[in-house]
């Protein structure tokens, strides 16, 4: 039964746990899918006797080529997939909200969510079944990611002060999920099997499911009470946007294409950096002389990513100590001009190795990863502060929702880029993204100095009249 005063696991209610280790393995499932897929379409999928299987792809590959206005194939249509599929994860997750709030009820659109996810991952691996895995996964995406999410909050009674730790614990568990996949899933896909690596996510997501049901008597009421929310908000309470509110959405709205560029050499990570760096990093080795797989790339990322956040954060508390702590759009900007260095770095490498015709060393990778993630830890939480927080109150939802359309736009972006990986020599495709880096960072810092008061805090905004 959930009661709000639960102090069962970890000084937080029993359904924390639960929804924890949930997410935990439905982010192992589509992690360690995602860090398979396009070293699975370029090494085995797309080559021939294997493309010509794919039940529906012809007009799917045109619809593709229609979309990015030139012919694809190997790498660069590899590349167009993924970002095509990675691209809709953040829009499928808005419908199956409607859905469950509407009609399916949390715990049924969950069900059966986690069991399409399922179903998607036992079938990518057959080549006939490819699209139909794509298109299970993504409804299954849908249906699970936001309905469960949204149960921390509901966990806890108005004014506890627990919630944001739920949050923080929420994410710990997102993010052990996201580093154990491609050392289980990527290790079994890459060294033993394609169709094993998906199999072990698949499982994974069974897991989830199962423990989801078995702690579902500790979550929060099933369906949301849309009716009463609506009976007792009276027209006449609604507050009124202000010209400043107008202002400083249309700020926001203008911002949100350089978002998309600043997330663009970020996400690049999952597409044609993995190909890259399977074809000429000097990956070391681990056992019996033979190379690590090169999805543990991925686990290197969520591991530096993951501690840059808390450094970020420690490094802020200090530096306000001292001086004054700069405001989001101006973090914003100094993480993107970092980020820039970690391209750099990645450009350096292959420059270098282009030039001795060997491999890129190990060291310029850990570079990359580096500050990649020291940038980006000013980047990704920082903008959904920013937006949420300017965001009016009457508009949060919708603003939020703009907001993820960054993302959708980057990954659609990170699929036509990374198809130039093909068609340029590395140093230039990896200085491409750090221009775009920079590009992201010179918008971001002019926009502070121009209209940066639109966006401050509502006690610093009457302060500058």
């Amino acid at each position: 039964m959930h009661d709000p005063n639960d102090r069962s696991f970890i000084g937080h209610p029993r359904g924390l746990g639960y929804i924890a280790f949930t997410e935990a393995w439905e982010r192992f499932s589509y992690y360690g899918m995602q860090a398979l897929l396009v070293l699975y379409m370029v090494k085995r999928l797309l080559l021939p006797g294997h493309i010509e299987q794919i039940a529906g792809f012809s007009p799917f590959r045109h619809a593709l080529e229609f979309v990015y206005r030139h012919p694809l194939e190997g790498q660069p249509l590899s590349s167009a997939i993924f970002g095509f599929y990675t691209a809709f994860v953040y829009l499928t997750p808005i419908i199956g909200g409607l859905i469950a709030d509407r009609w399916l009820g949390r715990t049924l659109a969950i069900t059966i969510g986690a069991s399409l996810m399922a179903v998607g991952q036992f079938l990518v691996g057959l080549d006939s079944t490819f699209l139909i895995a794509l298109a299970s996964l993504l409804i299954g995406v849908g249906l699970l990611k936001g309905n469960l999410a949204s149960q921390v909050g509901a966990l806890y009674a108005t004014g506890d002060n627990r919630r944001a730790d739920a949050f923080q614990i929420y994410y710990i568990f997102i993010n052990a999920g996201v580093i154990a996949a491609p050392l289980i899933a990527g290790s079994l896909g890459e060294k033993v099997g394609w169709a094993l690596g998906f199999d072990a996510a698949g499982v994974g997501i069974l897991i989830g499911l199962a423990i989801y049901l078995v702690g579902r008597k500790y979550l929060p009421p099933d369906s949301p009470v849309v009716q009463e929310k609506e009976a007792s908000a009276s027209p006449t309470t609604k507050a009124k946007l202000t010209r400043r509110d107008w202002i400083a959405i249309v700020a926001l709205l203008v911002l949100l294409p350089f978002l998309t560029i600043a997330i663009i050499p970020n996400n690049q990570i999952f597409n044609a950096y993995l190909v890259w760096a399977d074809r000429g990093a000097a990956l070391p080795n681990w056992y019996h002389g033979q190379r690590i797989p090169t999805t543990w790339l991925i686990t290197l990322d969520s591991i530096v990513s993951v501690s840059f956040l808390f450094i970020a954060v420690v490094c802020w508390r200090w530096w306000s100590k001292k001086h004054r702590e700069p405001t989001e759009i101006s973090k914003m900007a100094i993480g993107s001009f970092i980020a820039v260095t970690g391209m750099l770095s990645l450009m350096i490498g292959a420059s270098i190795a282009a030039r001795s015709g060997g491999q890129v060393s190990m060291g310029w990778l850990l570079a990359f990863h580096i500050l990649n993630s020291a940038g980006f830890a000013n980047v990704f939480p920082v903008s959904l502060a920013l937006y949420a927080r300017v965001a009016p109150a009457s508009l949060s939802g919708t603003i939020i929702g703009i907001y993820y359309l960054a993302f959708f736009a980057a990954n659609l972006c990170v699929g036509w880029v990374g198809g130039f990986l093909e068609r340029m020599p590395a140093a230039q495709f990896w200085l491409l993204h750090a221009a775009l880096a920079g590009i992201a960072g010179i918008t971001f810092f002019l926009a502070g100095k121009f209209f940066g008061h639109l966006l401050a805090p509502t006690d610093e905004r009457a302060a500058a009249t």
